[in-house]
This record gives C-alpha cells, sequence and structure tokens, in this order.
C-alpha cells in the first residue's frame, strides 16, 4: 500500500528513543525526509544512524529540550531553514513525574505545563503556516491512553494531556478547509526501553497484561504503524479522532 509519504518533510518531536524513534523510522520506511530533536547528543547521532538505514531520505537531527522555548524556536528554525516547510508534524513529550495532588509544587505545574502543552502550542504555531500555503498537512500528537482513562498517580499528565486533546479537538474543527488533518494517537503498555527497565526492576509490572485484551505489551514498531497511518494520505477523512493503541486496554465504548 502506498501511503503518499515519500518526499513529505516530517517532524517527529523527542525521537531520539523510544515511541518517538520508532516512529520516526517507520516515516523514513516510507521515503519521507525526518527531522527529530532530543536532548542527548549521543542519542540523536545513534538514532539519526538507524534512521538513516530505515530509508532513502535525508534526516535531519536537531540538539534541544522541547520544555525551553528558546529551544523549541531552534528547532523549528532549523528545520524551516533545510527543508523550508514541514508537512506532518508528530508532537511527542516524556512524561511528568507520578504522584499525588498534595505532592506537586506550582512550578512542577508550571513545568508540565511547559513541556506537555506549551511545547504542542510552540510547534503547531511553526509548521502551520507552511501547511496552509500548501493546503496539506498532518498534525499528531503522541498522548497517552489516560486522556481517556485516567491512570493512578498520574495526576500531572492525566490533566495536561487532556488540555492537549481538547486543543486538538479544536484545531481540527477549524483547519479541516486547509486540508490539515489534527489526530491524537494514544499509546498504552508499549515494551519500549523504558518500560523494559521497569520490568526488571519490578517483576510484579507483568501483571499489567492480564488487564489487557490482547495479553501482552504492545511493540513501538505496532504504535509507529499506526502514527504513520494517520499521517498518510489514506487516511485523509479522518480527523478530530483519539486512536488508542492500547490493545484493548481502554474499557470505554468511545
Amino acid at each position: 500500500m502506498d501511503l503518499g509519504l515519500k518526499e513529505k518533510i516530517v517532524f517527529v518531536a523527542a525521537a531520539s528513543q523510544g515511541l518517538g524513534k520508532a516512529t520516526a523510522i517507520e516515516f523514513a520506511k516510507e521515503g519521507a525526509h525526518v527531522a527529530i530533536c532530543g536532548r542527548n547528543t549521543d542519542s540523536l547521532a545513534l538514532a539519526k544512524t538507524e534512521i538513516e538505514h530505515a530509508g532513502t531520505g535525508s534526516v535531519l537531527t536537531i540538539k534541544g529540550d522541547l520544555s525551553l522555548e528558546s529551544d523549541r524556536k531552534h528547532i523549528l528554525e532549523s528545520i524551516l531553514n533545510q527543508y523550508g516547510r514541514i508537512d506532518v508534524l508528530v508532537t511527542n513529550t516524556g512524561g511528568p513525574p507520578t504522584g499525588k495532588f498534595e505532592d506537586f509544587s506550582m512550578e512542577q505545574w508550571n513545568s508540565t505545563y511547559e513541556s506537555l502543552l506549551a511545547s504542542t502550542v510552540s510547534l503547531i504555531k511553526g509548521a502551520l503556516p507552511s501547511m496552509k500555503k500548501n493546503n496539506w498537512g498532518r498534525i499528531i500528537t503522541i498522548t497517552s491512553i489516560s486522556v481517556k482513562q485516567p491512570i493512578e498517580n498520574l495526576l500531572l499528565s492525566n490533566s495536561m494531556r487532556a488540555a492537549v486533546v481538547g486543543l486538538m479537538k479544536t484545531l481540527a474543527n477549524d483547519l479541516g478547509k486547509h486540508n490539515i488533518t489534527v489526530n491524537n494517537i494514544m499509546p498504552g503498555y508499549t515494551k519500549t526501553n523504558r518500560l523494559v527497565g521497569l520490568l526488571a526492576k519490578n517483576p510484579a509490572m507483568n501483571t499489567l497484561t492480564n488487564e489487557i485484551p490482547l495479553q501482552r505489551f504492545g511493540n513501538p514498531e505496532e504504535f509507529a504503524a499506526a502514527v504513520v497511518f494517520m499521517a498518510s494520505t489514506r487516511a485523509s477523512y479522518i480527523t478530530g479522532t483519539s486512536l488508542a493503541v492500547d490493545g484493548g486496554w481502554i474499557k470505554n465504548i468511545l
């Protein structure tokens, strides 16, 4: 199946590891030019090698911290200077600390706002002009199953990621006339290096698969395939949705 992504300019945020890297690799397989950012130079270099080996397009890496507005500006300027446009934007950030309401200071709330909501707003603002100019674009957030079914001890994530989904639904309504689709992808428990490390430290976590109808954790490649499909020309009539890639973990009907 031709997904229509060859030569597209794709920016996957925070893609030096985990789900972001898996997603960037999948875009490269489709012939896209891929830009990624991350905070660690060594991780970025390793990711670039993997992404280049996966596809035929170019790979641009930019060091930066998405929680800082100055870095977000630098990242966007670097991509636009290199390619002149962004066709597909995939926003992605690491999760905030766990805890109860009383555990968090206002500084931690503000930090979570910057890393999750403000970063999404900034990246969309940077990508949107070229999408509108070309009357084509895809905006996708990598969010969490917690936006549909809040997870215990993930108060900051439950709160701020829900705000991101509200933003995306509103933008889907506003940007449809420009042929720009706007969607959220919600990963469930997926075997990234982070989850593998947690399982090694706490083997009891393996029982989480009992809550998943498919009775296993997901693979990063399975998640990445869903993101790439939603960015493709084949998904041109899908917008304003939140797609769970969770093995059926969410119990809601809708």
